[in-house]
């Protein structure tokens, strides 16, 4: 461990995991806090996340696409935990720039001068790149897996009446899958600034990495069919490309 000049270097390991233990309380108890505005401002909160199951929402009107969707409720608990979903999936949004400050400030004293602020910028670089993630999540992704499914059809007898707990299933999954696989470059620029990984090295592994980014978008993608898979990973690899761009430009301290 680098010495950061004061009581941190010289910790013992269940010191340090008594540290690890405080952050990670504080980061539940920021999402638990910023969940309560969810549970508070219920109307505003689903009016965000329902729209993009509204065929007048903005985005299908620039794709010209049209469909018509019906959400139903079959549980009688249902929207009750949903309403808790949703509110602690909100919390873990804006929580998340207070979770890179509490893994900042529990590494920085393990890193040298010169790799603190090189990885510090790395760390405010995750938060934009969360947060842009989640959007294309939201605007571009979500609405492209609703219209595609809501106007496929196997037999013109069928009628799809959407249930709440699925289309909310479907919305925390893909926005926070995108907003978390948007970290990917971050990861990167930190290997690359800790000197594990560089810019050859990762072009070399372009074949691979494609391949690699199609089995992960099968895994996490919510519904696990192709098209939902494709809008994944096209994304991420594009990530990839950019991460390659993003490495070349640093500089080892």
């Amino acid at each position: 461990m680098a010495d950061g000049g004061g009581k941190r270097a010289e910790m013992s390991f269940w010191e340090h995991l008594d540290v690890l233990r405080g952050s990670i309380i504080r980061v539940l108890t920021a999402v638990c806090a910023l969940s309560c505005i969810g549970l508070a401002f219920k109307e505003p909160l689903f009016r965000l996340i329902l729209a993009p199951a509204d065929p007048d929402f903005f985005v299908y009107r620039l794709m010209g696409a049209s469909f018509s969707m019906e959400l139903i409720n079959v549980d009688i608990s249902a929207q009750f935990f949903v309403h808790l979903k949703a509110s602690l999936a909100m919390g873990f949004i804006l929580a998340f720039p207070y979770a890179v400050w509490e893994v900042w400030r529990f590494i920085a004293p393990a890193l040298y001068p010169g790799e603190r602020k090189a990885v510090g910028r790395t760390f405010l670089l995750s938060s934009g790149l969360f947060y842009l993630g989640a959007a294309v999540g939201y605007l571009i992704v979500l609405p492209f897996c609703v219209q595609f499914f809501m106007n496929y059809s196997v037999s013109p007898d069928i009628t799809n009446a959407v249930t709440l707990r699925s289309y909310i299933s479907m919305f925390s999954s893909l926005v926070l899958l995108m907003g978390i696989c948007f970290e990917f470059p971050s990861a990167v620029v930190l290997l690359s600034t800790l000197g594990v990984v560089d810019r050859p090295l990762l072009k070399r592994g372009r074949k691979y990495a494609f391949i690699v980014l199609l089995i992960v978008a099968a895994f996490i993608t919510p519904t696990g069919d192709p098209l939902s898979m494709l809008l994944l990973a096209a994304p991420l690899y594009l990530l990839y490309e950019l991460s390659i761009l993003l490495c070349s430009s640093q500089k080892n301290p």
